[in-house]
């Protein structure tokens, strides 16, 4: 009970603190040399992602961090842009009581990778900060194009802590209908609220590249 009372407190902090630093720095497009601009994709960097003293307690409190990324190639040919390409993927942050360790993992498509287990947030944030550059296709070759790239940062629910641990575990299915991980009801009674408090709560950030003429 008094992890229970300690945590319901904290959602009565989180969700009375509304000054959510969504700061235009935080992603960014690293285009390639231009001889390369086109042929393969940029990389995409995301610094400062769990700065946020909210996101960690909520993190230290069981609810994994998600940030998905969508990068878009765009067209501006004819009277009005568009899209050439999409890609999407997403890095997962959990946080082990037991063993008082950071899971970082991306899910790119079917390919998960564990980028690392940490025991301290600042290698957490360290490996985070990386540049990450996904596989896309060519752009036409002398179109002149852009990227536009969109992250949003999350905790994750109920169901979709029991779809990760699915993943993890190498089934690639959604949950089946009815069936839920251990725990007490008062647990999932408890992670539903605090998921439904702070669906405001979830951040996003866009970062576009400039317009070039794709090589080739």
């Amino acid at each position: 009970m008094a992890r229970l009372a300690a945590l319901l407190l904290l959602l009565a902090g989180t969700v009375a603190a509304t000054d959510d630093p969504q700061r235009a720095d935080v992603l960014e497009v690293l285009l390639p040399p231009p001889e390369r601009r086109g042929v393969e994709a940029p990389a995409i960097r995301s610094i400062g992602l769990l700065s946020d003293a909210r996101t960690r307690d909520l993190l230290h409190h069981g609810f994994p961090a998600r940030m998905h990324y969508t990068l878009e190639l765009w067209s501006t040919a004819g009277w009005f842009d568009r899209m050439l390409q999409r890609r999407e993927w997403e890095v997962i942050v959990r946080y082990i009581p037991l063993d008082r360790r950071y899971i970082v993992t991306r899910i790119d498509g079917e390919t998960i990778t564990t980028l690392g287990s940490f025991d301290e947030m600042a290698k957490v944030q360290a490996s985070l900060d990386r540049p990450y550059r996904p596989a896309m296709r060519q752009a036409p070759a002398r179109e002149r194009v852009y990227y536009n790239a969109e992250l949003e940062v999350q905790m994750m629910s109920v169901n979709d802590l029991d779809e990760l641990e699915r993943w993890l575990r190498g089934e690639f299915r959604p949950a089946a209908r009815g069936e839920r991980n251990p725990g007490t009801a008062v647990t999932r009674g408890v992670r539903s609220l605090v998921v439904r408090l702070l669906g405001s709560e979830n951040r996003r950030y866009q970062a576009r590249s400039g317009t070039f003429r794709a090589a080739g």
